[in-house]
């Protein structure tokens, strides 16, 4: 089996458009309680991947990482007929995750790097700039 390659140092602010927050939960309490989050704005949840599951399925080891996809058509979809690319970030994501010292982080993209990738106006970046709200009440 090829050797892992061993997991960079993670910081809150990475500048490329990705947004790490540290949470107080652990991975499998914030994806709980990101969730009920989700369920009580009436916002749709698309899927739950266990990536450190189907590591272990595979015979491989990976800390615990789960990726919550999720949306509201009436938000997400101005932005994909705007400009069809935004399809490629849409639905909305967070990844749950656990670095190589215990820490948990969400993970997703920032608003600003979804609405210059594709080239969106601010008024319909804003149909999804609910994303900052939720992670921070999920990590919290």
């Amino acid at each position: 089996m090829p050797e892992m390659p061993k997991e960079r140092a993670m910081t809150e602010a990475t500048g490329n458009g990705i947004i790490s927050i540290p949470s107080s939960h652990s991975v499998d309490s914030a994806v709980e309680k990101l969730q009920g989050i989700l369920n009580g704005a009436g916002v749709k949840i698309f899927a739950l991947i266990d990536h450190s599951g189907e590591a272990e399925k595979a015979g491989m080891k990976m800390r615990n990482t789960k990726l919550l996809i999720f949306g509201n058509p009436k938000g997400g979809t101005p932005l994909m007929l705007a400009s069809p690319t935004a399809a490629l970030d849409l639905p909305l994501k967070i990844l749950v995750w656990e670095d190589a010292d215990g820490k948990v982080w969400l993970t997703y993209n920032s608003v600003e790097y979804t609405r210059q990738r594709h080239g969106l106006t601010s008024e319909l970046a804003a149909n999804i700039a609910v994303i900052d709200k939720i992670a921070a009440k999920a990590a919290d």
